[in-house]
């Protein structure tokens, strides 16, 4: 929780002043990384252990002078080791022990590096947001384009195929025991499932299950498709471009869940109650979303700050896209859930025991 302890004007705007000088640096380093990452100097330093500006440009395609000016900024902001010779083009670079996994290693929960094409991606609209501010209207999520949309998929992977059939779908023993069972192969919607890593790593969690996937963005679906291919998946996992909201099946999933999407819907009982339908009476979804205070505290600690900013810039914009809409935004708050289940039809609303910094869990029982 950030404390403001200085008494006077001039000590408060100093450290406001001190504050916003902080924040700005960050964003060059986000910035910087975003562009290490999509040219590949991360990458081509952990192949090459150290290197001089022309070795890794040689390595990653750019150009010297260009790639001399990165590592030089990289050095100084502490992401890179160098040893200094006093020859601008004879330093040598590499990614430090530790640096490397979060930088490169893309199945480690220690990896951070998405999340800079993940938030370069928000603010990109910057211009769209400030006309939505004074108009009341919505963004939809495909102006966000492919770095908001391709770097969340990749922030969320390495969760999902480290945690999702490890440890979340477990504290459900009666839904992991029907997954597991070969004799009768269950059926699992995934609802809001974006570019489709959390419907592969079901998949790949449970090797006898069929999954359908489900979201309304076209462009998710189309990469959603092509991870399950890779990933050796296709043959049980189906992805549909549909609005969870539409009229779904009957009672033909053994099992339902949707993670980080409810609150970014127009019509989230609409969705809900989509769910409620497709597991049947008695059925069980599992829910997982944002990790927000119980009730509104100001000034926030760092996770309700982090979820705040996302629904100024992002959620509440894409939430407001379709009309009418429940206006939800990011900051999702526990008792909201459990009324959006109520209203959806569902009998019970618990909070799973399942520990994660960012998402809360719940068990919704038809």
């Amino acid at each position: 929780m950030i404390t403001i302890q200085a008494q006077s004007a001039e000590e408060r705007s100093q450290v406001l002043a001190e504050r916003v000088f902080g924040a700005a640096l960050d964003v060059a380093d986000l910035t910087t990384i975003y562009l290490g990452d999509r040219l590949g100097f991360y990458r081509a330093l952990k192949n090459l252990g150290e290197a001089t500006p022309a070795e890794l440009a040689e390595a990653a395609g750019t150009a010297e002078r260009y790639t001399r000016e990165w590592l030089e900024q990289q050095a100084v902001t502490g992401i890179l080791d160098v040893t200094d010779t006093g020859d601008p083009e004879s330093r040598r670079y590499s990614l430090p022990a530790g640096h490397d996994v979060a930088l490169t290693d893309r199945d480690n929960l220690a990896y951070v590096a998405p999340l800079a094409r993940q938030f370069l991606g928000l603010i990109s609209t910057l211009p769209l947001l400030e006309d939505a501010y004074r108009t009341g209207a919505g963004i939809p999520f495909e102006a966000y384009g492919d770095d908001l949309r391709e770097g969340m998929g990749e922030a969320n992977r390495v969760l999902y195929i480290n945690l999702l059939a490890q440890e979340w779908i477990p504290s459900l023993p009666d839904i992991d025991a029907r997954l597991r069972d070969s004799a009768r192969p269950a059926r699992v919607a995934d609802i809001g499932c974006g570019t489709g890593w959390s419907t592969i790593a079901l998949a790949q969690g449970y090797p006898h299950v069929r999954v359908d996937g489900f979201d309304l963005d076209a462009a998710s679906i189309e990469s959603a498709r092509a991870n399950a291919e890779l990933a050796g998946v296709g043959d049980r996992v189906h992805f549909h471009v549909r609005d969870a909201a539409d009229p779904a099946p009957g009672a033909e999933y053994d099992f339902a869940f949707a993670i980080e999407t409810i609150h970014d819907m127009a019509n989230p009982v609409g969705a809900l109650a989509a769910m409620r339908r497709m597991v049947g009476a008695g059925g069980t979804v599992l829910i997982g979303d944002e990790r927000v205070a119980e009730t509104f505290i100001a000034p926030g600690d760092p996770i309700e700050r982090l979820m705040y900013a996302a629904s100024v810039l992002h959620c509440l914009p894409v939430g407001l896209s379709e009309e009418p809409s429940a206006a939800t935004g990011t900051v999702m708050r526990p008792d909201v859930l459990r009324r959006y289940a109520e209203e959806a039809g569902f009998r019970e609303v618990e909070v799973l025991p399942i520990e994660n910094d960012v998402w809360r869990f719940y068990q919704l029982t038809a």
